[in-house]
């Protein structure tokens, strides 16, 4: 259902938008994906999607949920959505990705989504994507966006289900004066996998990005984040920071991370790093000294590496909805709750 939105705002189906608006479909569309061949293959697939377009200067208040539900087992969807913010515009936009048969282990699926943004001039867009879908789902997903002078993009993804998931996500300042923030969490178990590839690039003067990724991984599964920032020629003055953080709970768990940096121009303010760890013993020993048992102080020093990540959301109610999932994947979920 659709709530009551300012005028200037309309959310409806992608194939409702191509036959109202098509020259705005068109505009944003017609270019090739970066997402490579999952982008590819969602173009060639796709029947349908999320259309969501604010008017210049128009201020969305509330956020817009986009929830995407796989109720057939063994089945693929391919969504393809499109985000338009004209100049000085507002949004917050939310897809949450879910399966309806999440208790059936042995069902499969795929989801393949591509997400276009677009931000103008001196716009406001928040997107946060948060995938749940059932232990044997295949989920891929690209983010491509396109911001205009001055323009600020806030991303925050939230990686917690399917047995395979890949996020490709993508921004390109084609004006001065952009910011952006990539933020994510990822959590996996069992032997499943996840992959984040990430790429900003500053095309002209006097951005600023700011990029940090943490996972938690368990078991035999296996984290892979693969960031680049690019600094294009004539691109000074460009403020980037990029990090990412991983945490292994078991002997066989894997956190594979490559971040780079591309630059091309002087005068440029640039870093980046990587972690990747078990939990730290001194913190463990401090907890279990104020007498909490071993399984209960790693459970509270995994949450606190997730809480760092959320806290980076400014959107309450997704915050508390993403910790409680994290809770309730770790053991003695209500304990935690009760102690953060």
């Amino acid at each position: 259902a659709i709530g009551a939105l300012p005028a200037g705002a309309q959310v409806c189906a992608l194939s409702e938008a191509m036959t109202r608006f098509p020259e705005r479909v068109e505009a944003a569309f017609g270019h090739a994906d970066s997402g490579g061949s999952p982008a590819a293959l969602n173009a060639a697939l796709a029947a349908d999607g999320a259309f969501v377009h604010v008017a210049r200067g128009v201020a969305v208040e509330a956020p817009i949920h986009l929830v995407f539900v796989v109720s057939t087992p063994n089945a693929a969807c391919h969504p393809r959505n499109l985000i338009v913010a004209e100049g000085g515009a507002q949004v917050t936009v939310v897809e949450h990705y879910l399966t309806q048969f999440a208790g059936d282990a042995d069902a499969a699926s795929l989801t393949n989504a591509v997400t276009r943004i677009d931000a103008g001039d001196d716009a406001r867009v928040t997107h946060l994507k948060f995938q749940q879908e059932a232990g044997q789902a295949i989920h891929l997903a690209t983010i491509d966006v396109a911001q205009a002078r001055g323009s600020v993009f806030a991303s925050h993804s939230l990686s917690f289900g399917a047995r395979l998931a890949r996020n490709d996500i993508v921004t390109r300042f084609d004006g001065e004066g952009c910011e952006t923030l990539f933020n994510g969490l990822y959590h996996v178990d069992g032997r499943r996998h996840v992959d984040h590839h990430t790429r900003i690039e500053h095309k002209k003067p006097r951005g600023t990005s700011r990029e940090f990724y943490r996972g938690i991984v368990d078991g035999a599964a296996r984290g892979v984040f693969a960031g680049r920032i690019i600094v294009a020629p004539g691109a000074m003055r460009t403020d980037a920071e990029q990090r990412t953080d991983n945490l292994l709970l078991s002997a066989q768990a894997e956190a594979d991370a490559r971040p780079e940096l591309e630059i091309y121009a002087d005068d440029v303010k640039c870093a980046h790093g990587a972690t990747v760890g078990q939990i730290d013993e001194a913190s463990l020993f401090y907890l279990r000294s104020r007498g909490l048992d071993e399984p209960h102080a790693r459970n509270l020093l995994t949450y606190a590496f997730a809480t760092e990540a959320l806290a980076r959301i400014g959107l309450v109610p997704l915050r508390k909805r993403a910790a409680a999932a994290i809770r309730a994947r770790l053991p003695g979920g209500a304990l935690l709750e009760e102690l953060s």
